[in-house]
């Protein structure tokens, strides 16, 4: 069974990044996952192995990833929906905490762990919308500008094409990156209208939210 999720949707229902949570992800053979991951096509496609323990595993279309911002936000929350009390996720990194605010699901993660952005600043929102896409010679590429410094509100759209991904509609791993950059909590408007909650801690994580939507149930 396939849930198909929306991740760090926006205001008024925009944006948010499409997911696929395989829960009984254990039944799927691991030499089969990258496969099913290229078919879906997804940015990422999870393979829950254990939801009681969180234990899962996380893909895109052309390598495994061992910690990643919406497939584990969006993760945690279809667990809780689905009446799995996990206070944390074990993706390959390492543990990840969840809490839940409301209607925001956060997940806690290391930049470390996350795949290398490179951070590419321009002066304007503007600038980063006019873009066709990623900068010439970046291939894993997190563009952004200030929309309203003071306030922390950040414009961004991020290319992970190393990853097999043209243009992502929302990155919770380079907003870990990006949150630690800048030593600062941060809210990121992304792709079409996604918006992510960043906030760095003390302890060198940096926790990562936003609201996710189920799409739609699949036989697969």
């Amino acid at each position: 069974m396939l849930h198909v999720l929306r991740v760090f949707v926006g205001d008024v229902g925009a944006g948010g990044n499409p997911l696929g949570v395989f829960l009984d992800g254990g039944e799927v053979p691991e030499g089969e996952r990258q496969g099913v991951a290229a078919d879906l096509g997804f940015s990422e496609t999870v393979f829950v192995e254990d939801p009681g323990q969180g234990r899962l595993r996380i893909f895109t279309p052309k390598e495994e990833l061992p910690f990643a911002g919406h497939p584990l936000v969006g993760t945690a929350w279809l667990l809780a929906s689905e009446g799995f009390d996990v206070s944390a996720l074990r993706p390959p990194a390492g543990e990840v905490p969840v809490r839940v605010e409301g209607d925001i699901t956060f997940i806690s993660g290391r930049p470390e762990w996350a795949p290398p952005f490179e951070h590419v600043e321009l002066n304007s929102p503007a600038e980063v919308e006019m873009l066709a896409g990623p900068p010439e010679g970046h291939d894993l590429a997190g563009v952004w500008a200030w929309e309203d410094e003071e306030a922390g509100y950040v414009r961004a759209r991020v290319f992970p094409v190393r990853l097999g991904i043209d243009e992502d509609e929302a990155t919770g791993a380079h907003a870990v990156r990006l949150a630690a950059r800048l030593g600062r909590t941060i809210v990121i408007r992304q792709g079409e209208g996604s918006l992510i909650f960043a906030d760095p801690r003390p302890d060198g994580t940096v926790e990562i939210g936003g609201r996710t939507e189920l799409v739609e149930v699949r036989e697969h």
